[in-house]
């Protein structure tokens, strides 16, 4: 069949979901329709490793569906989340950029999850040809650099009430609301995103809600003084 010039064909699923993405948003379609090509599906299971801090990185991997935590283990066997992704969010993608040949940080599924994964080769291969990919990557990875420095400043300068407070105001915008926001992860990895144990992380969202607050209901959370809220930032 001859296809007019001035004429698009409907977005594939793949397709889709890559226009969606933080990473790939506002490409043109004959570059979505090359990047699904290169991509290859993989799926895991709830906990299934995806990569382990060492291992090889070949390429990256985008979250299709599901959730996947990054994070590090200190010496002791202690755990410290950097961050916990979701569809349409990339990862692993920084040694593909940064010249380095193993992942820096390991990757676990925290629930059943559907990804793509883009091998090094042939995603540099299109990164090479098309400036507005290569920009794309650019804001991307400048996002998260900012993000892990927020991050670094809190656990490293932050009481645990005022990196609970950040985090609930950053899930607030996140959520477009400022009077509840719903937890996208069990309060077990929080704490460990936020670098406290289970027991502060309890006694901290008591102690909010005694202050009025917040109050929780299971992973819901709602936000009863916002902006008294936002100023318990530090």
């Amino acid at each position: 069949m001859k296809i007019e010039p001035n004429l698009r064909l409907p977005l594939s699923g793949r397709e889709l979901l890559l226009a969606e993405s933080l990473l790939f948003k506002g490409l043109e379609p004959p570059l979505l329709a090359r990047l699904a090509a290169v991509a290859q599906e993989r799926r895991f299971a709830r906990n299934e490793v995806i990569f382990l801090e060492g291992d090889a990185a070949a390429g990256f991997y985008l979250v299709a569906q599901g959730q996947v935590k990054i994070f590090k283990t200190s010496l002791e066997g202690k755990e410290q989340i950097l961050h916990v992704f979701g569809r349409g969010e990339p990862f692993g993608e920084v040694p593909v950029f940064s010249g380095q040949a193993v992942f820096p940080a390991s990757a676990v599924s925290l629930s059943a999850a559907d990804l793509l994964f883009f091998p090094r080769r042939e995603f540099v291969s299109l990164i090479s040809s098309s400036p507005d990919l290569a920009l794309s990557m650019l804001a991307v990875l400048s996002r998260r650099l900012r993000q892990f420095a927020a991050q670094i400043e809190s656990l490293s300068l932050k009481e645990v009430p005022s990196r609970l407070a950040a985090h609930l105001v950053y899930l607030a915008e996140e959520q477009g609301r400022s009077d509840c926001v719903t937890l996208d992860i069990p309060k077990g990895q929080l704490a460990s995103l936020l670098g406290a144990s289970p027991e502060t992380l309890s006694r901290v969202f008591a102690g909010l809600s005694e202050e009025g607050l917040i109050r929780v209901d299971g992973r819901k959370i709602e936000l009863l003084k916002y902006e008294a809220l936002r100023g318990r930032q530090g």
